[in-house]
């Protein structure tokens, strides 16, 4: 992909996947990774981000003889998911018009 995934469209990304279901960072990674280039590097940083700012939750589980985190969205972090959800259709609609020769404003 020519596009490069950076910011909002992250933070989105992460709290789309993470609506799903709990999941750890690398299974996160890989998720995202599947559609959207990026690294471990990158995600965890807007992981421990997002948790700051609330819109995420951990907890551990055991795996193998040590714990796995988990990061879960917060209500707040559905709420955060719903704006993003929306600003994406009227991003998307206008980029996509853009694209195709047409005007922002049709």
């Amino acid at each position: 992909m020519r596009f490069s995934v950076a910011g909002a469209l992250l933070d989105a990304c992460v709290l789309g996947a993470l609506s799903r279901s709990p999941t750890y960072g690398y299974d996160l990674t890989q998720q995202i990774g599947a559609c959207l280039p990026v690294s471990e590097s990158t995600l965890y940083p807007v992981l421990r981000r997002l948790l700051g700012e609330g819109l995420l939750s951990t907890y551990d589980e055991p795996f193998d003889g040590r714990n796995r985190r988990y990061y879960r969205l917060t209500p707040p972090g559905a709420q955060a998911l719903a704006v993003y959800l929306n600003d994406w259709d009227e991003y998307r609609e206008t980029v996509e018009r853009l694209l195709k020769g047409g005007t922002p404003h049709e």
